[in-house]
């Protein structure tokens, strides 16, 4: 034991695995970045003598929440252009800022502004897509946040690259960079299968089995996506990708609205992860995925927001309530998806997802120290009967009060303690007015 070796001591601690287990008077030992032990109160004092003892009085100690799904940098378009369907949201407003704005400036700017958020709302560790990685990752890392930052690949020119070579060239070198970095890795991120062409997926696929990193892709997120693809491909999506060898366990594939009964089967079969984002696919009215259903086949299914300018927040409290409650009435089954299934989706299934369930997602010994805590005291978390449906069903992002990575404290007394919110509000203003008038000229 190190002498930076603490336990902290709440009312409760849920370990998540396994799923379900509450605990009552249990410290968790934290040694440097490491979780040491998780034992009885009552056997600190025998097992560590000294150690530093922080007392957390009415609070429960859950792992990190998960996103597995935020586009950090899009937090600076959050209410941009609401209450429309999904291309005129894309065609008519978000494209046109990106094309007009998306820099390493835009893209640091609104990653504090998410990183802020998520630290806030118990989120320890996000799995991003957009442009500039190098940028959001070199963020995360001032943040003292964990991070899998998407190479992004798309068959169009943007800011970052020109083409898919350049996607590939550019995306490869931050992944080199990143290597040594403990808290920040990487995932292959083409954008959809109707924006990247047949060779970039094959030379994806071989190349994230080389790396072993996942493939994190929008999929099935509207009706017309099955439609175009037949007319562009001759064939469904699910029929192209996995002619391309990318349908298993490396892909997370994120939305999954449009799935019918022998989809589920396939991909379940495939051992896909499916990434749920429901807040964002019922505002866009893009559809619902069966959550419930993908449950019952064993699919790793994970719990994502989407990014604030289609949601329009990144709070994984909310999301895993709405998850929880939209499975049950879309299935017609009330104990579909409950409260410590939609915990673990918000977790340890979203660890595994990303391929760090050997690492975080978990209160377990040998794990990583992602830790938070969540205040139960007050009245609408009273009384507690169950500390997991509380959790779920009755807790607000608010109620986080204090959030550790790799044991180092991130958020506490309200605040961040890496990131100045004061500073990024003020430049956050700077580029509302930005956008703003960006929008105006292009829907005059």
């Amino acid at each position: 034991m190190s002498d930076r070796a603490v336990a902290l001591l709440p009312d409760w601690v849920v370990p998540v695995c396994p799923e379900g287990r509450v605990l009552e008077a249990h410290a968790v030992v934290v040694d440097r970045d490491r979780i040491e032990a998780v034992v009885p109160a009552d056997r600190l004092e025998k097992n560590f003598a000294g150690i530093e003892i922080q007392r957390l009085r009415d609070c429960v100690v859950i792992p990190g929440l998960i996103n597995v799904h935020p586009h950090a940098a899009m937090s600076l378009m959050r209410g941009l252009a609401d209450d429309l369907p999904l291309m005129e949201w894309l065609q008519r407003h978000i494209w046109p800022v990106e094309q007009r704005w998306v820099s390493p400036e835009f893209v640091r700017a609104g990653s504090e502004l998410a990183m802020v958020e998520m630290l806030a709302g118990g989120t320890t560790c996000f799995n991003d897509l957009y442009f500039f990685p190098d940028v959001t990752a070199a963020t995360a890392i001032r943040a003292g946040m964990r991070a899998v930052v998407g190479l992004p690949v798309i068959n169009l020119p943007t800011a970052w690259a020109e083409n898919e070579d350049e996607y590939f060239s550019r995306g490869l070198q931050v992944h080199q960079e990143l290597l040594a970095e403990p808290l920040v890795s990487t995932a292959f991120a083409p954008h959809a299968p109707y924006t990247v062409s047949d060779p970039a997926f094959e030379r994806m696929r071989e190349l994230a089995e080389e790396m072993d990193v996942p493939i994190h892709l929008h999929l099935l997120e509207t009706r017309g996506e099955i439609d175009d693809s037949r007319k562009q491909f001759g064939k469904h999506p699910l029929d192209r990708l996995d002619g391309l060898g990318l349908l298993g366990p490396r892909l997370l594939a994120v939305h999954m609205t449009q799935l019918d009964q022998g989809d589920m089967d396939r991909i379940a079969r495939a051992g896909v992860n499916v990434a749920h984002c429901p807040a964002s696919n019922l505002k866009l009215a893009s559809g619902i995925c069966p959550v419930a259903e993908l449950d019952r086949r064993d699919v790793n299914v994970a719990i994502g927001t989407d990014g604030a300018a289609s949601n329009n927040t990144l709070d994984m409290f909310a999301e895993m309530r709405l998850a929880a409650l939209l499975a049950k009435g879309a299935s017609g089954d009330p104990e579909a998806v409950p409260a410590q299934r939609a915990l673990s989706m918000a977790t340890i299934h979203a660890a595994r997802a990303l391929g760090l369930e050997e690492k975080i997602g978990s209160i377990e010994v040998g794990k990583q120290a992602d830790l938070v805590a969540v205040d139960l005291s007050g009245l609408e978390t009273q009384p507690v009967h169950h500390v997991i449906s509380q959790l779920v069903y009755a807790c607000h992002r608010g109620q986080v009060s204090r959030v550790w990575v790799a044991g180092e404290t991130v958020f506490a007394d309200g605040r961040p303690t890496r990131l100045d919110p004061d500073a990024i509000s003020d430049r956050v203003r700077q580029w509302q007015r930005r956008l703003a008038r960006t929008d105006a000229e292009a829907n005059p």
